[in-house]
């Protein structure tokens, strides 16, 4: 296969805009980031095309992009869960409390217990979110928004405010080096890359993946076709819980203390990343690839500002504008392919 054919099949991707998009951000920074010289080598080191700041970059948007690949499955299905920062402060707070009183343990038991544990406040959240949203037959907007208000109230009764410091072995786990430089900690960011890969291929590769698509594409058609709803509904805001779980698993586990106001304002970051990367709010579309590639474009968004020294303040506003742009996009898109299969 030639060069020309490669570039062809890429550009047919879904994900080849937001590539095109963080590329292009990547080279206008590496251009008005400036220098300074190393320390070491004394050579000329671009301020942010290194690899530190890279790395760093990556490591940054690793936390909400593993929960905003599980958002986008709850997107897909037609839902919305405003929770997952409460789910993450819930996880972090719960499994720091629960490791303070095991005491010292060997960094197996340790790591082990604290991922159990973490991972199973995720998803027993994720559970009874799915549930009410089943069994009451209440938008899920309410019930998240709910229990977004009452997971965050329990985190800050159980730490009672206090910043919770993790065992040694869990942030020797997450500050991992892999033989690299000492200031280089992969850890988050390869964590992002596996669940985005697993994500995907229960959504592309699996029968569960595909029902969630037909559930929220049409779900009187998926309802008539046998597919069981109250499951599948239920099985993506549990799957959501434990993605914020792996997120405060991880997370926690970097900074080393988990505090119940971990994660606060991460709604906004998970579901711009679901809708940045193509996820649509009304049901039926979106890809996990295309949320972490929507993350890492917020966190250059975010990095861009402080590079070229404007008023951080403007983060919120151009985020917004983001998720307002790529929500308008979307209908206009929806609204000419209606018309190309009516002219048909």
């Amino acid at each position: 296969m030639n060069m020309k054919n490669l570039v062809a099949r890429f550009l047919r991707t879904q994900q080849s805009g937001l590539v095109i998009v963080i590329i292009g951000i990547i080279i206008i920074l590496s251009i008005f980031a400036g220098s300074h010289q190393d320390k070491v080598t004394g050579k000329q080191v671009n301020n942010f095309l290194n690899k530190n700041t890279l790395v760093q970059t990556a490591t940054d948007a690793s936390f909400f992009a593993v929960m905003a690949i599980g958002a986008t499955l709850v997107i897909i299905s037609g839902g919305i869960d405003l929770s997952v920062g409460s789910i993450y402060a819930l996880a972090g707070v719960i499994m720091a409390l629960a490791l303070r009183a095991m005491g010292q343990m060997g960094f197996y038991p340790t790591f082990f217990s604290g991922m159990i544990i973490a991972l199973g406040i995720g998803l027993v959240c994720g559970l009874i979110n799915g549930s009410l949203i089943v069994g009451l037959k209440v938008h899920p907007f309410i019930i998240t928004l709910g229990s977004m208000w009452v997971l965050r109230g329990l985190a800050f009764v159980t730490s009672k405010a206090e910043s919770i410091l993790l065992p040694d072995p869990l942030t020797q786990f997450a500050k991992a080096t892999f033989g690299l430089s000492h200031t280089l900690y992969p850890v988050p960011m390869l964590v992002m890359i596996f669940v985005a890969i697993l994500g995907e291929i229960y959504l592309s590769k699996t029968v569960m993946g595909r029902n969630i698509f037909a559930v929220g594409g049409n779900l009187d058609a998926a309802r008539y076709s046998g597919l069981r709803l109250n499951r599948i509904l239920i099985g993506v805001y549990v799957i959501s819980g434990l993605t914020s779980g792996i997120a405060a698993f991880v997370g926690s586990s970097f900074y080393g203390s988990a505090t119940c106001s971990d994660a606060t304002g991460y709604e906004l970051y998970v579901i711009a990343s679901a809708v940045v990367g193509g996820a649509s709010l009304s049901g039926g579309k979106g890809n996990v690839i295309s949320a972490m590639l929507g993350a890492i474009l917020i966190i250059l968004i975010r990095q861009s500002i402080r590079t070229l020294h404007l008023d951080q303040n403007y983060e919120w506003i151009i985020i917004g504008c983001a998720i307002i742009v790529a929500v308008v996009l979307d209908q206009i898109n929806a609204r000419l392919a209606k018309k190309r299969l009516l002219a048909k």
